[in-house]
């Protein structure tokens, strides 16, 4: 089921899951990735129901070209797919902030008192190259609190779920061997890897005691939509097509 969280207010943020959308087959049914081989029709239809769910149109969500980047961006004005980031900060009404994920952990922020709000798409690689400090710093310059944010990490691939090779156990470690506690020993060429925690870790060694998380596992939630659940199931047709669902946040 959809998810909000008790610390941010609920009016103003929404992680939503598939459901309650107009795609269908494997994108059934609140796809919002013009990267799959659903239709475009499909999506931008989609993409109007996440907005009139804050009473707006659909100019007004901001959904950026995501990757595995640290890059963190200023929205003055909502686009749909023309910035290449992952991150996203405003303090402008009305703009909805839009991050596309399918097992990627997304990181919601609000400042109550000050009026902005941020956004990260903290894939592994993105967390661990400081994505969600860049969007952190990046509201602070625009006179945010760290003691008046708060912190959401929505439905994201849980640990469980999550076994990754040698090669991201090193990289994790060659960047600082205290993340061997993100880690458990799944077989001899398996890690189990916690997103959640670990994005947790960040934000409090940022200074960000207000956070929540989900729980919420998306490989095995089927609410969700699972990039990794696909690829298992042999629905992956071609590299980028998977449809992924939206957590959204306003002012």
């Amino acid at each position: 089921m959809s998810y909000s969280a008790s610390n941010l207010p609920k009016e103003k943020h929404y992680f939503f899951d598939r459901h309650g959308g107009v795609s269908s087959g494997k994108y059934a049914s609140l796809n919002a990735s013009l990267r799959s081989l659903d239709t475009r029709e499909n999506v931008f239809k989609n993409l109007e129901i996440v907005a009139a769910h804050y009473h707006q149109p659909l100019q007004n969500l901001n959904i950026l070209i995501q990757g595995i980047s640290s890059q963190a961006v200023y929205v003055e004005h909502p686009t749909q797919y023309k910035i290449s980031a992952d991150g996203m900060v405003t303090d402008k009404p009305n703009v909805i902030l839009a991050l596309r994920t399918a097992d990627c952990a997304p990181i919601l922020f609000y400042d109550d008192k000050n009026k902005i709000i941020g956004a990260a798409h903290a894939g592994w690689r993105g967390a661990l190259r400081g994505i969600i400090e860049n969007t952190l710093d990046l509201m602070i310059s625009l006179g945010a609190e760290k003691q008046h944010i708060a912190a959401v990490i929505g439905p994201c691939l849980q640990k469980n779920s999550f076994a990754c090779q040698s090669d991201m156990y090193r990289e994790f470690l060659s960047a600082d061997k205290n993340y061997q506690q993100f880690f458990t020993v799944q077989d001899d060429l398996h890690w189990l890897f916690d997103a959640e925690k670990f994005c947790v870790h960040r934000l409090n060694i940022y200074g960000i005691q207000n956070v929540q998380t989900s729980g919420i596992n998306t490989y095995t939630d089927e609410n969700y939509f699972s990039y990794r659940r696909n690829c298992h199931q042999n629905l992956v047709s071609a590299p980028l097509d998977f449809p992924s669902h939206l957590s959204t946040i306003m002012l």
